[in-house]
C-alpha cells in the first residue's frame, strides 16, 4: 500500500470505531433535571433521585430509526472500505470500489446527521424538530458521531487523491 492509501484506511478505521463508540454509548442527548437521563440510539439510561441507574433499549421514533439504519449501513461501509483498501495492495483495481463504498458511507452520515435532530420532539425530550429544550444537552455519543462523520469525508478526500492517475 502506498502512503496515501494507508492514510486513508486508517482514518476510515477511526472514524468506524468513532461511529461504533457513540451506538454503543447511551449519550446522545442528556439532561441533569429530575435526576440524569441518558438518551441513545440504542441504550436509553436512567438515574432518578439516587436510585440505582436503569438502562433499557428505547422505542425509538421514526427520525432516529432511521438515523440509526444509516449509521449502522454506514458502519458497514467503511468496514468494507477498509477491507478494499487492504486489499488494493494485491489489486490496484479495487481502489475505485473502495472509494465509492467510502462516498456511500459519508452519503448515508449525513442522512442520519440531518435525519436525527428531527427526532427532537419525542415524549423524553418535549422538544421541537431541530430544537432541543434548555434542559436538554448534546452528549459525547453525538459529538463522537459528528467526528466520525468528519472524518469520513477526510478520508474520502484522501482515497479520491489515491484514484488519481500514476504516471
Amino acid at each position: 500500500m502506498d502512503k496515501l492509501t494507508t492514510i486513508s484506511a486508517t482514518l476510515f478505521m477511526a472514524a468506524d470505531v468513532f461511529a461504533i463508540v457513540s451506538l454503543a454509548m447511551p449519550d446522545w442527548i442528556i439532561t441533569d433535571e429530575a435526576g440524569e437521563i441518558r438518551l441513545g440510539l440504542m441504550w436509553t439510561c436512567m438515574t432518578l433521585y439516587n436510585r440505582p441507574q436503569v438502562c433499557y433499549t428505547p422505542d425509538l421514533q421514526p427520525e432516529w430509526l432511521i438515523a440509526l439504519v444509516c449509521i449502522f449501513i454506514g458502519c458497514i461501509c467503511i468496514t468494507t472500505t477498509v477491507i478494499l483498501l487492504a486489499a488494493s495492495t494485491w489489486d490496484r483495481n479495487v481502489i475505485p470500489y473502495a472509494r465509492w463504498v467510502g462516498f456511500a458511507a459519508m452519503v448515508l452520515f449525513c442522512c442520519a446527521a440531518v435525519v436525527f435532530p428531527l427526532g427532537f420532539h419525542i415524549e423524553e425530550i418535549g422538544g421541537q424538530a431541530y430544537q432541543l429544550p434548555n434542559s436538554f444537552k448534546i452528549g459525547i455519543s453525538y459529538i463522537m458521531f459528528v467526528l466520525a462523520l468528519w472524518i469520513t469525508v477526510v478520508s474520502e478526500l484522501f482515497a479520491g487523491k489515491v484514484c488519481l492517475p500514476h504516471f
